[in-house]
């Protein structure tokens, strides 16, 4: 029954679904009643690859991706520098990687130019790379260059001097420490615990960050949210919004599982999924990352990159490794979520999962694979044979929303843009799939995910349409988000007795065009019976 008229909430859950005379047989003198106006009534969206704090932080920073030009950022960062005068490290957040055009690549020298003294750092949209001014790379000790593990690099140039290019994590934190604002930005995104235990006052900034996130996030529709970072210090705060009421949405945080750690540390993820398994807030996940992004070389390719002969790429963990942990983290019931952008990078994740299968047995692992942004042919038919899930966001492709087309497209290079962002092909295999955002480095709203689902366009013209149906992009943000979750049968559709989240939109999604969409609401959000946004 894809329509109805009505739904009947009682207390925290559906208590019917039908026609609106049915429904209004049910009503009492207390009975709130709301018009829906004709419009759209959901199942809350269920948001699956988001950092929520993160996100909800970077609302305070310098937002770069709207900035074009030299000039344009030399602007934006002595405005945010001159606003900001006690802060110990100045930072941007949204860079595009051509954020300078005809002007080349960032480097320190030219960052320097817009702050000479106090240290600047500029993270890009995806959290891969990082560009930093010579008084950051100097006050983190990176300016001479240092090895900062397999898949991670400080560049330098012919001198050995840092360029002021920082990939992925490991070679940016160092100066991402150097921060005197007493947030932590990048809460969780280590999966470490805090060095020394928060004071009181960082307690409860923490808390109202998050709190802001989930607010942010149910203002968009959103009743549950998958983090993709976190710790037991950010379990033990959402606790603690849990127990005051004031969860806004249900979120899932996983144990984030880095390159050497040694596997026995993986009963700290044991004990966060005992420890926290409520309905509104539970673990039970592993996270890890195999590759880099496409933009920066540090996804891990099967072949060399179209773009840069010889190289494709260093995976964080090889095949045997991954193997390992996977075996391990399937041994304990775990369930696993890992970033895998390049074709290579996809393969390990899969003979890994293939070799807990063979290790532990089958079983309902609902295992998942993050992004999925490159495939081989041969490895297509392997993820629903192994039961894997597809976790994919829609607005990631180049070119699309106003994304640039390079350098993601030649990195690729057109012999395999076919198995590129396939959600087409791999929907069409059966694979169970979700669909999400992965903010703050896009725009967390459904509704524009959503858009991106329909307005698609191919590369060339003859290369496959992946789009998939609206019906089929409803599903990857509600019920099969939920499944992603093992919620399936709580949560994601409206159905009598399943938990009251839903979303009412500020029009018919079905009646208008795709570019419409972001501007339909929503104008409620309702999770777990209570009501969490209302315009």
């Amino acid at each position: 029954m894809p329509h109805a008229e009505a739904v009947a909430l009682s207390g925290h859950k559906i208590l019917a679904v039908g026609t609106t005379s049915e429904i209004e047989a049910l009503a009492g003198p207390s009975t709130r009643r709301i018009d829906g106006m004709g419009n759209t009534l959901l199942p809350g969206f269920v948001e699956s690859h988001l950092h929520v704090f993160s996100g909800a932080y970077g609302r305070k920073l310098l937002q770069l991706a709207p900035i074009t030009g030299r000039d344009a950022l030399h602007k934006a960062v002595r405005q945010f520098s001159d606003a900001n005068p006690d802060e110990g490290l100045l930072i941007g957040q949204g860079t595009p990687y051509g954020i300078l055009e005809e002007d080349g690549p960032i480097t320190r020298q030219k960052l320097d130019e817009m702050e000479p003294v106090r240290p600047l750092i500029l993270m890009a949209f995806d959290f891969h790379t990082a560009w930093a001014n010579t008084p950051a790379l100097k006050a983190a000790g990176l300016f001479n260059g240092r090895d900062v593990g397999p898949g991670n690099e400080v560049v330098v140039d012919q001198e050995g001097l840092a360029t002021g290019e920082l990939r992925e994590k490991n070679a940016y934190l160092p100066v991402l420490n150097l921060r005197t604002s007493g947030g932590r930005e990048m809460l969780g995104m280590s999966g470490d615990e805090p060095e020394t235990p928060p004071s009181a006052q960082e307690r409860a900034d923490d808390i109202a960050v998050l709190k802001e996130g989930l607010r942010y996030c149910a203002a968009q529709g959103i009743t549950a949210v998958h983090n993709m970072d976190g710790n037991r210090y950010m379990m033990e705060l959402l606790r603690e919004i849990e127990l005051e009421g004031e969860m806004a949405c249900r979120v899932e945080v996983p144990y984030h599982f880095t390159e050497g750690k040694p596997l026995p540390i993986l009963e700290e993820a044991s004990r966060m999924s005992a420890d926290f398994n409520s309905d509104m807030l539970k673990s039970g996940r592993v996270k890890i990352f195999v590759d880099g992004v496409l933009e920066s070389g540090t996804a891990y390719m099967l072949d060399d990159y179209a773009n840069a002969p010889g190289w494709k790429g260093d995976p964080i963990f090889d095949t045997e490794a991954f193997a390992k942990a996977a075996i391990e983290i399937d041994r304990r019931g775990l369930q696993i979520s890992v970033h895998a952008i390049g074709d290579g990078a996809v393969r390990i994740v899969l003979d890994g999962y293939e070799a807990a299968q063979k290790a532990n047995g089958a079983r309902d692992s609902r295992h998942r694979i993050e992004h999925i942004e490159v495939y081989h042919p041969d490895d297509l038919p392997r993820f629903a044979e192994l039961g894997v899930i597809a976790s994919m966001q829609p607005q990631h492709p180049p070119g699309t929303l106003g994304l640039p087309l390079e350098p993601g497209i030649s990195a690729i290079g057109r012999a395999r843009w076919p198995y590129a962002y396939a959600w087409r092909d791999i929907v069409d295999t059966g694979t169970a799939y979700c669909f999400s955002s992965d903010w703050p480095i896009v725009a967390v709203e459904p509704l524009i995910g959503l858009q991106a689902t329909q307005i698609r366009t191919p590369w060339a013209d003859d290369m496959p349409d992946q789009r998939v149906s609206l019906h089929e992009a409803l599903e990857g943000y509600t019920w099969r988000g939920a499944y992603a979750s093992f919620m399936e049968d709580r949560t994601g559709r409206i159905r009598p007795g399943m938990l009251a989240d839903l979303v009412l939109l500020g029009g018919d999604i079905e009646a208008v065009v795709p570019d419409a969409f972001p501007a339909l609401g929503p104008v409620l959000t309702i999770c777990d019976g209570k009501i969490t946004f209302e315009a």
